[in-house]
């Protein structure tokens, strides 16, 4: 799927403070679309949120909706497609928010780059979305290629000459024409750079890392980090970082850029692309082989690097208590016979009606109005694959009081296989939380919370729930209307992985009839005019 024409979509870049208007015109003939602006927190424009049957309603064939809505934040962020499995599909880009005028970054470059990640199967969304739904399941395998900037290579390597790993693909032969031709980086010796790295990927987790090169890490999500080096990074699907690079390397050679799959045994070649260093051409390939990506299940390498991202001094603090704690188990389940996922046994099945319009104007029949459940068992065992694996449909929405202090703790399982916990990067429509720590097994209230950091957590809109451990959130519900929390890998939220949050939703003002014109709001309206 393209937008204009390209694959991924246009940049969209603005300074903090502007508004954005986006005139979305849908040109698909047999299905709706709707966009998600990814990390923008929609203050005051809950319906401008771009989530199918939350915030609004799909957008018909044929049809133009009116995104307008308000950047508060400089950061990195990117958009995509929030209606079935379009991103899947290519249905995203990228959407960079530079300090307003006058302001100033906390730190300094002389050059800037921007990689949007993602990954590529050869089979159609669709296909992947009809194994998902079938009996018995059918998975398509793992993604083909890993793409930066929508480009990578399939059946062949550019590092095929320098590493036994590629040779067995064989050397790309690229003119540097091709539309597959990797996005060279070109810089200038002895400058400092930074790097925009946004994942949008479908399912991969990735590494990334530069030959011979150091980097900084200094914002993450739209929020400034407290500065610390690596030799790489992990990005999960949802996150975005900003790293500084210095190239003060031999100014006669160039140098891979490379990402690759863990949390998942990798069966989809690196990506890769060159640091090239002018005046050298782009064509000269490096002296030695890519950076090898960390072992794929190499957990601890991943959480060292989760545990040392924390926020800038003078950054925002958490509150010191919160109001209300919802725990959410995750976990792999079945119903009527089908594979899902599940929140605390419930798999989310959304309704016709956006939930929106149906809270606002209080058409209580339009979704489940029975609270969905806020803890699990105590007895339930997350070392082990379920003793009964069935689950249920459900579309029931957590409703939160506005103004208050919200914890959520993730808590992740065994899916149905054996000795199998998967990592799961969760994602928050119209806020940013407060990642307040991580621990292994099952979470212990009153003992696990004595570790919680308070005096410098970083602010993010993603955080990863690593296998068989525990992530936990804290945010402020200062922002009203109804938001999706859920899994940002698009088969697990296909497959019912996700809830819902509203909150103050009396207080949202006019929202436009064309996002609503759906479901019993649709009906509301034909029936007034």
């Amino acid at each position: 799927m393209t937008i204009n024409g390209k694959f991924p979509g246009p940049m969209i870049r603005a300074k903090a403070g502007d508004t954005i208007h986006v005139e979305l015109t849908n040109k698909l003939h047999t299905e709706g679309v709707v966009i998600h602006w990814h990390g923008i927190r929609q203050f005051g424009t809950p319906w401008a949120d771009g989530t199918a049957s939350i915030s609004q309603c799909a957008i018909n064939a044929g049809e133009t909706f009116i995104y307008r809505f308000k950047v508060d934040k400089a950061g990195t962020y990117f958009y995509h497609g929030h209606y079935g499995m379009q991103r899947s599909a290519g249905l995203y880009g990228s959407l960079i928010v530079d300090v307003a005028g006058g302001e100033k970054e906390p730190f300094h470059y002389d050059g800037e780059f921007n990689l949007l990640l993602s990954d590529w199967w050869h089979q159609s969304a669709h296909e992947q979305e009809i194994g998902l739904s079938s009996i018995p399941f059918r998975w398509i395998g793992e993604p083909q290629t890993l793409l930066m900037n929508g480009r990578g290579q399939y059946n062949c390597s550019l590092a095929a000459p320098f590493s036994s790993n590629y040779s067995s693909l064989g050397k790309c032969t690229l003119r540097g024409g091709e539309q597959c031709a990797p996005h060279i980086l070109h810089a200038l010796p002895n400058k400092t750079y930074r790097l925009r790295i946004a994942s949008t990927t479908a399912l991969a987790s990735l590494n990334l890392a530069i030959g011979n090169h150091k980097m900084v890490v200094v914002e993450a999500d739209g929020n400034y980090l407290q500065p610390f080096e690596v030799e790489d990074l992990d990005i999960y699907s949802g996150e975005s970082y900003s790293v500084l690079v210095r190239t003060n390397q031999d100014p006669t050679q160039n140098y891979w850029v490379s990402i690759g799959v863990r949390g998942r045994e990798p069966k989809t070649p690196q990506g890769l692309t060159l640091l090239n260093y002018l005046p050298n051409s782009a064509s000269k390939l490096p002296l030695t082989a890519p950076p090898v990506t960390p072992k794929w299940d190499d957990y601890d390498h991943s959480k060292s690097f989760s545990n040392k991202i924390l926020a800038l001094m003078g950054s925002p603090k958490p509150p010191a208590n919160y109001d209300h704690r919802i725990m959410l188990l995750n976990t792999q389940n079945r119903i009527n016979g089908y594979t899902k996922w599940a929140i605390n046994n419930v798999s989310l099945v959304l309704p016709f009606t956006p939930y929106l319009g149906s809270i606002k104007y209080g058409l209580k029949h339009a979704f489940d109005n029975n609270p969905p459940p806020e803890n699990f068992s105590s007895n339930y065992d997350v070392m082990k694959p379920p003793i009964n694996p069935n689950s249920t449909h459900g579309n029931a929405v957590y409703m939160l009081n506005l103004s208050s202090t919200t914890d959520v703790i993730l808590q992740n399982a065994n899916a149905l296989s054996d000795n199998v916990s998967e990592i799961h990067p969760w994602h928050l429509h119209g806020h940013d939380f407060w990642v307040l720590g991580y621990g292994e097994g099952k979470f212990r209230d009153g003992h696990d919370e004595k570790k919680f950091n308070l005096k410098n957590p970083p602010l993010r809109n993603t955080a990863v729930i690593f296998p068989y451990g525990w992530t936990a959130l804290r945010f402020v519900t200062d922002n009203p209307g109804v938001w999706a929390f859920h899994c940002h890998i698009e088969p697990h939220l296909h497959m019912g992985m996700g809830v819902v949050f509203a909150e103050g939703v009396h207080r949202v003002g006019n929202i436009p009839n064309q996002a609503l014109a759906c479901g019993l709001t649709g009906k509301k309206f034909m029936k007034k005019n």
